[in-house]
Order: C-alpha cells, then sequence, then structure tokens
C-alpha cells in the first residue's frame, strides 16, 4: 500500500475513534501498530535467558499497545509510535517483574554492584575501573566480568525501567508523558518529572565513553547487542557487560530520585 494513502487511512482511523469511539476502528488501530509489539519484543528477548519465549513478550507487549491506542492524545506533539513503544516496553517490564524470573542471588549481586560503584565514585570523582571494583568487592576482575554476565540478563530492560513512573492512580506514566503541555492541571509535576528526565540525561553523559556509547547505539540507534559488537570490534558478551556496567552505574547514582519516584525495582 502506497504510504501516502496508509498514512490517511491511519488519520482517519484515528478520527474514527477518537471522536465517535468506533470500537472497529480501534480494532484495526491494533492491528495496524502491532508491528510495533513484535519490534520491541523482538529487541528485549535478545538480552533475556532462552526459557523466556519471545511469543509471550508479545503477548505481554500487546496490552501496553492497546493501553496506548486508548490514552493517545492526537493534539500532542509526539509521534504515536515513539509513545506506544514506552507503553510497550513498559508493559513487558510490569510481566516480567511479576513472574519474578531473576534468582535471588543475582538481584543481590546487582545491588553488591551498585553500592560499590556509589561508594568508589564518591571517592574517585570519577567512574571505576573493573579492578577497582572487583577489589572493592573482594574478588577477581574475571570474576566481577562474569557476574556481570549473570546480571545483565536482569538488566538488559532496566534502563527501560528509569524513563517509566507511575501517576497517582498507579497507571502506568511514560517520561514522554511529562513533555510541557499547556492544558497540564499540574504544571509543577510536569517541571519537577522534567528535572529528572534532565538528571538521567547528565548521568548518562558521565558514563565512561564506551558505556555511553553502548547506551546511545542500544537506546537511541536501536542496534541490537550484537550488531553493537560489530561496531565496536568486540563480542557480544563484551558488549553485554558494558551494557550491564553502565544501567548499574545509572541506578547507583539515580536510586534516591528513583525511590522518590517508584523507579527503583
Amino acid at each position: 500500500m502506497d504510504t501516502h494513502v496508509k498514512s490517511i487511512e491511519l488519520r482517519e482511523m484515528w478520527k474514527r475513534y477518537k471522536e465517535l469511539g468506533d470500537d472497529r476502528a480501534r480494532e484495526r488501530l491494533v492491528v495496524a501498530y502491532s508491528p510495533l509489539v513484535k519490534y520491541v519484543a523482538g529487541r528485549m528477548s535478545s538480552g533475556l535467558p532462552a526459557h523466556v519465549d519471545e511469543a509471550d513478550l508479545v503477548s505481554y507487549g500487546l496490552t501496553g499497545l492497546i493501553n496506548a491506542i486508548e490514552r493517545f492524545d492526537l493534539s500532542r506533539e509526539i509521534k504515536f509510535e515513539t509513545y506506544a513503544i514506552t507503553r510497550i516496553r513498559g508493559a513487558i517490564i510490569d510481566e516480567l517483574r511479576t513472574l519474578d524470573w531473576v534468582p535471588r542471588s543475582v538481584r543481590t549481586r546487582a545491588r553488591e554492584i551498585e553500592r560499590a560503584n556509589q561508594k568508589l565514585e564518591a571517592r574517585l570523582q570519577r567512574a571505576p575501573t573493573d579492578e577497582e571494583m572487583a577489589t572493592e568487592l573482594e574478588m577477581s576482575v574475571a570474576d566481577f566480568q562474569e557476574a556481570l554476565v549473570q546480571i545483565s540478563h536482569s538488566t538488559i530492560i532496566a534502563l527501560d525501567e528509569l524513563w517509566n513512573t507511575n501517576d497517582q492512580n498507579g497507571d502506568q506514566v511514560s517520561l514522554l508523558d511529562t513533555l510541557p503541555d499547556h492544558n497540564a492541571p499540574d504544571p509543577q509535576a510536569v517541571v519537577d518529572q522534567g528535572e529528572l528526565r534532565d538528571r538521567i540525561a547528565g548521568a548518562i553523559a558521565a558514563l565512561p565513553e564506551r558505556e555511553k556509547l553502548v547506551i546511545a547505539l542500544y537506546y537511541y540507534e536501536n542496534l541490537t547487542l550484537r550488531e553493537i559488537g560489530e561496531v565496536l570490534g568486540v563480542t557480544e558478551s563484551r558488549v553485554s557487560q558494558l551494557h550491564t556496567k553502565a544501567v548499574l552505574r545509572l541506578r547507583s547514582k539515580l536510586g534516591g530520585e528513583l525511590s522518590e519516584t517508584g523507579l527503583d525495582a
């Protein structure tokens, strides 16, 4: 179908659903945007254990897509695809949390690494090296890097969690929802969330260069870990380690702020 024609049809479906409450138009919108669910599920599944079925992720994500269609405000200057991807990710994350598939020992080790990183950054006023982290944790560098590999299966989605919070009714709200809106009933809340978003961006900017590059390529350029490995000339496992270190650094830096907003897992 011609892209222009498809765009016109989508606008007509949105109009029929939002203005007339046409359930048939809603169903057609779900079908039209369903490839987004497959896309998000595919990216997230690449970093999860083999027993987590991609088809299950698609099922979880579909709930997020439907929620996005129902809540999307056509007057906002945000592309629906961008808004929906955040909702789809959030729905998948929520379901994975419910399943509690991450071993307790892995969660404990992740928190230990976060605390060690926070302590060393405060002392050194820079990001600690693998050697410094291993010494602080009283383990070998090889064991530290192996721990990162184990943790990577639980943190592949963790940075997505930083961009989601809940409103006063307990409904999931993307930070995209908090972009300036002149009709917002509580401008101060918008400002507060905007400041949190800025602090997250600042924390990312302060990461070591290779970790920052991995974050940029994965979250903003939408490359897979394997593709990032090809760009950097390293193995996918090494990229996974870099990603995990970056996420744990961000969580250790932002831990207090995340706890205040319900973002800390």
